[in-house]
């Protein structure tokens, strides 16, 4: 939340987040380029994060659990591109709801809109050659959004260290108690990003396509 993080680690994640960003957006004006057509997705991507990310539950860690929706975007557009998202969610549920602020939004970038993606990413490459869409689509939503959570521990247990046990202890503390609530948020990212997925197939598979997204015949066959 606002306020939370000592001055020197609002600075360290903001300069941690930038280049991602940078090299973020030139991905972004290349595949606008390129790809033209994939505008009406790329908004699709950002509204899906924006809404699945405002659902948010307060949380004692001076934080709050929500699914992140990132995972979506960083399947078919890749994890820089969707990083971008990311900076225009936070950065406007920041400033209109009070959700998350302007100076931890560099940590909150590097978090929802970096590791996140990247996991997410990551996740999807590993399995999409070994398991069916629909799998590969879950475990890659569910385990990006855990990986953003992991992120958000290590973040505050850096910032704020156990008396006694430091760092490690610290984290421990901060990621079990956004288990409690995340393990099942992430749950359900990964099934209504799956489900998404097979509504926009039938809707607009001709996207898909153009970045080399298995469509559901594909998979079933796999």
């Amino acid at each position: 939340m606002e306020g939370f993080l000592p001055l020197t680690w609002v600075i360290f994640w903001y300069a941690a987040s930038a280049p991602f960003i940078v090299y973020g957006v030139w991905r972004l004006k290349k595949i606008i380029r390129e790809y033209p057509e994939s505008k009406p997705m790329l908004a699709v991507a950002g509204a899906f994060a924006f809404v699945l990310s405002s659902l948010k539950i307060p949380s004692v860690t001076g934080s709050c659990s929500h699914p992140t929706g990132t995972g979506f975007g960083a399947i078919i557009f890749g994890p820089a591109v969707t990083s971008v998202m990311s900076v225009i969610v936070l950065l406007y549920q920041a400033l209109l709801l009070a959700h998350g602020g302007i100076t931890t939004l560099g940590a909150n970038i590097f978090s929802m809109g970096i590791v996140g993606p990247f996991a997410a990413y990551l996740v999807y490459k590993v399995l999409r050659n070994i398991a069916g869409f629909n799998i590969t689509v879950f475990a890659a939503a569910a385990l990006g959004d855990m990986a953003t959570y992991v992120t958000t521990s290590v973040q505050l247990a850096l910032a704020f260290p156990a008396p006694v046990g430091g760092v490690l202890r610290s984290f421990i503390g901060f990621s079990g108690i956004f288990a409690v609530t995340q393990l099942p948020l992430a749950i359900i990212e990964g099934l209504v990003t799956m489900l998404l997925f097979t509504y926009l197939f039938e809707l607009k598979p001709d996207v898909f396509r153009i970045f080399h997204i298995e469509d559901k015949a594909t998979s079933m066959e796999a």
